[in-house]
């Protein structure tokens, strides 16, 4: 009777309790390592991972055999680690001495095979660049907390970080997980990388071709943008100088910024293009409009030359693009009031940020209203593209409406979450706007190759091929306004195939030195390696 009621009591009265109590004492709560996604490029490339990297520790308190012997041991197998310094470092502490970081697999199996008590291997996960310095001004690096402090590693934070889930699972009384008791949906990780519009081909052939020309010209930094302007991606994105993002520690903060989204410019003559589509589609000017080009002009008391100090005479539109006449574009932009000009200007969202997915993008800068419509100066410098600044990534958004059609689409990397096979499961949306009719962007594109084929971008001709470019040698703009003195910013905007525009290649070199430095000499070069390269990489057919 006495074990009857025993029963009782355990099975009924404390029953649900002491179940409750079981089953706490046969769940482990699992936390797995969740590793950040990878980010690869449009090839499959990968530009950034995790990887499983071992830390060795030793603790000298617990140490059994000489210091020395062991210290002489380590040496052996560890590079640029003398037996001496590996002693120094024993006396830091008693324990959890850090002797060397980010071993890989093949060191730490013959560390282990020294069976060495009071050395310790500990695993540790650390993001990997394996590209290094060809793409760190996109895809950025992150800090010893994991989280990202540039580029895309920063800006993507959310796509790139994957959710950590905690996994209830029963286990036996010898504490082994029970198989049947996995579930398997969840422990399946979520195998989906961040692909990039990126190609890695272009963007080596593009950095080569730069850096080439930094050298020769001693110039402060320059940068190569390729976009495909049909939807806004972009296949190529360099700044030099750079640095590398498995040693970002080494470098100067200044590089971690992607200066074609943060800095502003003023563009000089790669503008006037966007001026001449402006003037077309209001109707002051027709292709075969003609200006008289002295060689200076006279506003609000300034004089305004050409880049040449001479004069062309009687000139069309597309000659003015040849020689980059300023007081041509001074005359053909003053056939609309001031007023209309601005809101025209306006319409082309130079005030606004392009909506790049990269961190630190800048807003354009263009004076308001009253101050450009008081003065006729101010409608005189924007013609030729001085006055007013925006970004490298902002001139190529606008050159890719003169190529799509007309339409302003959004700069971007991402193309979207990918599994193992390449499956696009995820993309990202990006708005357009239609800034010009398809007429006049045609026409100025068919203009912008007469700039290639007889004018200051012939460098940029590559046989078979139709092509339109812009040269742009710009003044520099002071901190504290007015222009500084010897230095200039050059740089050349191209669009092909002027058949079916599609591609716009944007060359900018900052500074260079030397008397021969302009667009024509010193960006257009790398622009037609760039193109070269595009060329053999797409695929693109000979024009008829």
């Amino acid at each position: 009777m006495g074990l009857s009621w025993k029963l009782y009591q355990l099975q009924i009265v404390q029953g649900a309790e002491l179940q409750k109590k079981a089953r706490s004492q046969q769940t482990v709560n699992l936390r797995p390592y969740i590793p950040r996604r990878s980010i690869i490029d449009s090839q499959g490339n990968v530009l950034a991972s995790d990887h499983l990297e071992y830390i060795l520790y030793v603790h000298p308190i617990q140490l059994k055999l000489p210091k020395e012997e062991i210290a002489a041991k380590l040496s052996e197998i560890l590079e640029n680690q003398t037996p001496q310094q590996l002693l120094e470092r024993f006396k830091e502490r008693k324990t959890g001495v850090v002797i060397a970081r980010g071993l890989p697999e093949g060191v730490t199996q013959r560390l282990r095979k020294l069976k060495l008590d009071g050395v310790e291997l500990n695993e540790a996960y650390a993001r990997f660049y394996p590209q290094e310095q060809m793409a760190a001004d996109i895809i950025g690096y992150v800090d010893g907390d994991r989280h990202g402090q540039a580029g895309m590693e920063l800006s993507q934070e959310n796509l790139l970080e994957r959710d950590l889930t905690s996994l209830y699972v029963r286990r036996t009384a010898l504490g082994e997980i029970m198989p049947a008791f996995l579930p398997e949906d969840l422990l399946k990780s979520n195998d989906w990388q961040v692909q990039l519009t990126l190609d890695m081909r272009l963007q080596r052939a593009a950095r080569s071709a730069l850096q080439q020309q930094l050298k020769k010209f001693n110039a402060k930094r320059g940068a190569v943008i390729v976009m495909d302007s049909s939807d806004g991606s972009l296949l190529s994105l360099v700044c030099e100088p750079t640095f590398n993002p498995n040693q970002f520690y080494k470098s100067k903060v200044e590089l971690f910024k992607n200066w074609t989204v943060s800095d502003l410019y003023e563009p000089g003559s790669t503008f006037k293009p966007i001026n001449v589509a402006l003037a077309l589609e209001a109707g002051v000017i027709e292709p075969n409009s003609v200006f008289n080009d002295s060689g200076l002009v006279t506003v609000d008391g300034w004089k305004i030359y050409n880049a040449s100090k001479a004069g062309n005479g009687n000139i069309n539109v597309a000659k003015v693009l040849q020689v980059s006449s300023n007081v041509a574009m001074v005359q053909m932009m003053r056939r609309l009031s001031r007023e209309d000009y601005y809101n025209r200007l306006q319409k082309l969202k130079l005030n606004q940020k392009t909506g790049i997915d990269l961190p630190g993008e800048a807003s354009g800068h263009l004076k308001s209203k009253d101050v450009f419509t008081s003065q006729g100066i101010e409608q005189a410098t924007t013609s030729f593209g001085q006055g007013f600044s925006l970004t490298p990534m902002k001139l190529v958004q606008l050159h890719g409406a003169l190529a799509n059609g007309g339409k302003l689409v959004t700069p971007h990397l991402v193309r979207g979450l990918v599994d193992v096979d390449g499956n696009l499961h995820w993309k990202p949306n990006h708005e357009t706007h239609s800034i010009f009719p398809p007429k006049v962007t045609q026409q100025v594109v068919n203009m912008m190759e007469t700039v290639v084929n007889s004018g200051s971008g012939e460098v940029s001709k590559i046989p078979g091929y139709r092509i339109g470019g812009k040269t742009g040698t710009a003044q520099k703009a002071g901190p504290r306004g007015g222009y500084l003195p010897n230095a200039k910013i050059t740089s050349f905007v191209a669009i092909l195939p002027v058949q079916s525009p599609r591609y716009v290649v944007l060359v900018v070199v900052d500074e260079p030195k030397g008397g021969n430095t302009f667009g024509s000499t010193v960006a257009a070069p790398v622009a037609k390696l760039v193109m070269d390269a595009l060329i053999s990489l797409k695929g693109l057919p000979p024009s008829k």
